[in-house]
């Protein structure tokens, strides 16, 4: 497909949940799975704006007539999320997170942080509003098609846990309102799907250079919005998994043109994302109707000061690059050197080099689950350290991947087992093998050789040998 020729527009609304406590009270950031001890139960109708206004999102909602079951916990959730009592000031935490992240998106941060309510009428927030606020904007992100611009970044509380929903009724948990989200928004300057998924990796990376983005599934959200020459802008929501974006862009621009060659009108609206690349049917686009102050939180001044108390962090593309010239690896080595928090450091041995001793920490675990069908998790850094240790001081390199598989299957490691023989017997014993085999090929010979001596002698060792004795 010719993108450029469609005219293809894609926008990018990435939501990242931060590592601190919630945003506008102390309560921690924990999702749990017991059964719950707060049931509260609700029902919400939608007002109009100081303009007079209904937003068409919150009309459509509530023409579902449905009531709301709140899950909570007394010990982790406060009258704060049960929105019977005002909102606190907001996480510092999480606030300098965000600010930090404007500022790695090469951002203009706004002189004041306002808050603001974002209506959302189908429960998942106890006020029936998001709290939300525009803390900068006018930034980019580089690709190698070039520059992508970011439009703002906000921060805002996360909604609360869907678990159940019925005909009349919908069960949301508390435990997930109000996380601290940081929202990135980008201009519509992605020119392809591949571009797309290259920016979302590149602001995920970002983000989590600062050490502060909290993990696990559901933490990242990203949101498309895709538009085409005689089409229309839809945004799909709940996209999961990177690689699934280039799909689900593209799978949008046909769903688009065939309703553009069907001469049907493509209508601007919201959609959910499928697993298998394609998406529904899920409300209406919202309106600006939708937006008004918080009027419980008073503004946040921005100043110079607290701006250059913080930080640029590191980032994780830098830490990887450094990683490789200090050891003199694979940029890939690296990064799992990285990836898995390994100090190389401390593994580093005498007559080892470090290229060796990180395919040792990385490939070799790899290889023992794949090949042996063992699991290598069981394996501890003192295991590493051990056979490193009998290998700097002799044994064959070639033996760590049986060493550190007697460790899982006994849970000990018998030296004696890879200890090399000395050079006289060495010699000795491959010309009784040359003896023996009189007439046999190099390959049988180091064949029967390598029964006796595997992982006790280089194989080179004993190729030079057979040569120098036949």
């Amino acid at each position: 497909m010719n993108y450029k020729e469609l005219g293809l527009k894609v926008g990018l609304e990435i939501h990242f949940q931060l590592n601190s406590n919630k945003l506008f009270c102390r309560c921690p950031s924990i999702l749990r799975d017991e059964e719950p001890d707060i049931l509260v139960k609700r029902k919400l109708r939608a007002v109009s704006s100081e303009l007079g206004k209904k937003d068409i999102v919150a009309e459509y909602e509530i023409a579902k007539n449905k009531y709301a079951v709140y899950e909570a916990y007394k010990d982790t959730i406060c009258l704060v999320e049960l929105d019977e009592s005002p909102p606190e000031d907001i996480d510092k935490k999480a606030f300098k997170t965000a600010l930090e992240i404007a500022m790695l998106l090469n951002c203009e941060i706004v002189d004041e942080l306002q808050i603001m309510r974002k209506q959302v009428i189908d429960y998942s927030n106890t006020s029936g509003f998001q709290r939300t606020g525009l803390l900068a904007r006018n930034g980019y992100a580089k690709t190698n098609l070039g520059k992508v611009g970011i439009s703002m970044v906000c921060i805002e509380e996360d909604a609360a846990r869907k678990m159940n929903e019925q005909e009349d009724f919908v069960v949301y948990r508390l435990d997930r309102l109000g996380i601290p989200l940081v929202e990135i928004v980008t201009g519509p300057d992605i020119q392809s799907p591949e571009q797309a998924k290259e920016v979302a990796e590149y602001i995920g990376m970002l983000v989590k250079s600062t050490g502060k983005k909290r993990g696990g599934i559901g933490s990242v959200r990203q949101d498309l919005n895709v538009s085409i020459n005689k089409g229309a802008r839809v945004e799909i929501k709940g996209v999961q998994d990177l690689k699934g974006i280039p799909d689900i862009i593209n799978n949008e621009v046909l769903r688009q043109l065939k309703l553009i060659k069907e001469d049907k009108k493509v209508n601007s609206e919201v959609r959910n994302a499928n697993p298998d690349g394609t998406s529904e049917f899920l409300r209406p686009m919202p309106g600006s109707t939708r937006l008004y102050p918080e009027t419980d939180i008073p503004t946040i001044e921005i100043t110079s000061e607290l701006l250059s108390n913080i930080k640029k962090p590191e980032l994780i593309t830098e830490k990887i690059i450094n990683i490789e010239k200090k050891y003199n690896i694979s940029s890939e080595l690296a990064k799992e050197i990285f990836e898995k928090n390994i100090n190389l450091d401390k593994f580093l041995m005498k007559n080892l080099d470090a290229n060796y001793i990180a395919r040792v920490l990385i490939d070799t675990p790899k290889e023992i689950k794949s090949r042996l069908n063992l699991d290598s998790d069981k394996l501890k850094e003192y295991d590493f350290l051990l056979v490193l240790r009998e290998i700097s001081n002799g044994i064959p390199r070639q033996a760590a991947i049986d060493m550190l598989s007697d460790i899982i299957k006994t849970g000990k490691l018998d030296v004696n087992k890879y200890k090399a023989v000395s050079d006289k017997t060495l010699e000795k014993d491959i010309y009784e093998i040359i003896k023996k085999n009189k007439g046999a090929s190099m390959n049988a010979l180091i064949g029967e050789a390598m029964k006796k001596y595997r992982n006790k002698i280089d194989g080179k060792k004993i190729v030079e040998l057979i040569k120098k004795l036949s």
